[in-house]
């Protein structure tokens, strides 16, 4: 399955390439109304760096502010730690305990972690990993609304409409959608709520050994990695998506999310050690995905099966 991607960040893009309208008011509500601070990618959050309204200068205000008050709980929780650091190496001056080196080793790991976010939220350069989403962090989704093409931020993990919140513990693998299940588990949401995410790479947890075509050795624990597929000739890839407007009780905040749609491997996904893939449409089919008819499903596995088809080369994540 896509366990993470990195989604194209150009605001411009979507809206001069594909003609589509901004969803200000849904911006505004994901960076205003979700607690605690939505998980936003911080290529999504630059598109407001250059505001051309009140609302987006409105929001370009709330994430400065968000990310303030972040910093500020990162620095305490730093804090906190290099004195369970101190006070574990002081212990250990003297006596060796297993309480001492646990919190050695603990503080160790989250002072490092504490360090990383500190500098993913005040680097100004832009890098790849600005753009890279996981289950659960919201990205831009293109879809029709009303005749027109508009864009929306939606939590990638699909939270289907009247089923319980509690579904996204139950089913934690609905940040894609398998092919094969479209007419099962997803049938609610085929042929009736369709988008498209814009990607240029994907990235899959793989198990070392299958990515080294071998048997694990006697004794020997499975070891996972994380590998980067991108498109060659480099291209932004149009995922089809599958999304859900889910409304709870008259006091929770309504939730767009969605899942990709997963398929067969290509041969060099497979031997990357890899099982599912993305689907990558054309651009020629573009209306008639986001436009679908419930009635006429054979026309969207058409679609579906006359998808691009790049040449995907791998390498180990950062």
């Amino acid at each position: 399955m896509c366990y993470s991607a990195q989604i194209e960040d150009a605001y411009d893009k979507y809206v001069r390439r594909w003609g589509a309208d901004i969803d200000i008011d849904e911006f505004v509500r994901l960076y205003f109304n979700e607690k605690p601070k939505a998980k936003t990618p911080k290529a999504m959050d630059a598109w407001f760096d250059r505001p051309e309204s009140e609302k987006a200068a409105e929001i370009k205000r709330q994430i400065g502010q968000l990310n303030v008050e972040q910093a500020a709980k990162l620095e305490q929780e730093l804090f906190k730690q290099k004195k369970r650091l101190a006070d574990a190496e002081r212990t250990l001056l003297t006596k060796t305990t297993k309480k001492a080196q646990e919190d050695k080793r603990i503080s160790s790991e989250k002072i490092e972690w504490c360090l990383g976010k500190l500098n993913d939220l005040r680097h100004t350069i832009r890098i790849d990993e600005d753009a890279r989403i996981f289950p659960g962090w919201y990205a831009p989704v293109m879809v029709v609304e009303n005749g027109k093409r508009v864009v929306k931020p939606m939590r990638y993990q699909c939270r289907l409409a009247g089923s319980p919140a509690s579904n996204d513990f139950k089913f934690p693998g609905t940040y894609n959608a398998r092919r094969d299940n479209l007419e099962g588990f997803w049938r609610r949401q085929f042929g009736y709520f369709h988008g498209i995410m814009i990607v240029n790479a994907f990235y899959e947890n793989v198990s070392l050994h299958n990515m080294q075509h071998r048997e694990l050795a006697l004794g020997e624990k499975e070891q996972n990695v994380v590998l980067e597929f991108r498109p060659q000739p480099k291209e932004d890839m149009l995922v089809a998506c599958l999304w859900s407007r889910w409304r709870g009780a008259p006091q929770e905040p309504e939730l767009l999310s969605f899942a990709a749609i997963t398929d067969e491997p290509p041969t060099e996904i497979a031997a990357a050690g890899h099982d599912r893939c993305i689907i990558p449409i054309k651009p020629e089919h573009v209306d008639a995905w986001l436009n679908p008819h419930p009635n006429d499903l054979k026309a969207l596995y058409a679609i579906l099966d006359d998808r691009e088809r790049p040449y995907y080369e791998h390498r180990l994540a950062a």
